[in-house]
């Protein structure tokens, strides 16, 4: 028997590989694609972190705290060893004019075909990540990703000013849980220029029943085996804070998909997580009664996580 999350989480896998069309994309790796797709996880079944391949917490924690913060700058994923986000960064300095290092153009594709490249490429992008740790001016400058996701959830720019999206419909799911407009955008059309990517995840809805609340995610492009994992835990994650802040239980996470893709060089991993069968879900619990603005990775806590190894694949940039 599988688990209901590794259970959805593998109908997409198979869905992809067996009726998925040959696309192009931004990165010129390569993908199988379909277009549009849902995926729901009972949040009262247990936490829904993938169980066939170890999918790592703390980074989901950190980096969706990160979110919270409205930070967007890489050096506190950097304090807590948080390397998801390095290469837009790394990329926005190798571009610049000040950077003297060795060609690192196309350093993705690279570092794969080429072991001699890959060590240069670590080389400097140690390099870089110990100047964003250690470097203020460096810091301010290169880890800086732009009006990313924490940027468009707590300070998103309109027409009047700035609005703190998540701040307020928390508000309003406390003095108006019936609303239908419990709705954080990440998508913001006037800024898209000025992110290092543009948001994937697009926007999120609360949705309150019967003193439970859930939460449907709109993304539009999912790298279903290295993000897609991540993603469903993070939002999970995000309702179990918010349903904390709110004083309610928790629901469903429903996670709506656009473009769902497994990359060409993915294809193998896949089918190796594939072939895995599932332990049962963990538990989260959150160690503190501070407000979800002031957590700490280190209040929260994940139980009886039990899972296969982790499997490697290369990101596309």
């Amino acid at each position: 028997m599988m688990n209901s999350c590794d259970k959805a989480y593998f109908d997409l896998c198979h869905r992809i590989l067996e009726t998925g069309k040959n696309k192009d994309d931004r990165t010129n790796t390569g993908t199988l694609s379909v277009f549009g797709h849902q995926m729901r996880f009972n949040l009262q079944e247990g936490f829904p972190l993938l169980t066939t391949k170890k999918v790592s917490f703390k980074l989901v924690a950190t980096e969706l705290i990160w979110f919270i913060r409205g930070d967007t700058n890489i050096r506190y994923l950097l304090q807590y060893n948080n390397n998801i986000w390095n290469e837009w960064a790394f990329k926005k300095w190798i571009e610049s004019d000040e950077y003297q290092g060795p060609d690192m153009t196309d350093f993705g594709h690279r570092s794969l075909k080429d072991e001699k490249f890959n060590l240069l490429y670590q080389e400097e992008l140690a390099q870089f990540k110990h100047r964003i740790l250690n470097d203020d001016a460096f810091m301010k400058k290169y880890g800086d990703l732009g009006n990313v996701y924490g940027k468009q959830w707590r300070n998103f720019e309109t027409k009047d000013g700035a609005t703190d999206q998540l701040f307020e419909v928390i508000e309003n799911i406390k003095k108006n849980p019936e609303s239908r407009r419990h709705i954080v955008s990440a998508w913001n059309p006037g800024e898209i220029d000025t992110m290092a990517l543009p948001p994937c995840h697009t926007m999120f809805q609360f949705y309150v029943q019967d003193g439970k609340l859930s939460c449907q995610l709109y993304q539009r492009s999912a790298d279903v085996f290295l993000g897609v994992p991540f993603n469903i835990a993070s939002y999970s994650l995000l309702t179990h804070l918010v349903a904390k802040e709110c004083g309610l239980e928790v629901g469903d996470f429903v996670h709506t998909i656009g473009d769902a893709h497994i990359y060409s060089n993915h294809i193998d991993a896949v089918n190796e997580q594939l072939q895995r069968s599932s332990f049962d879900l963990p538990q989260i619990k959150i160690n503190s009664d501070k407000s979800l603005f002031d957590l700490n990775y280190e209040d929260l806590e994940i139980i009886n996580y039990q899972s296969h190894p982790a499997i490697k694949a290369p990101i596309a940039v």
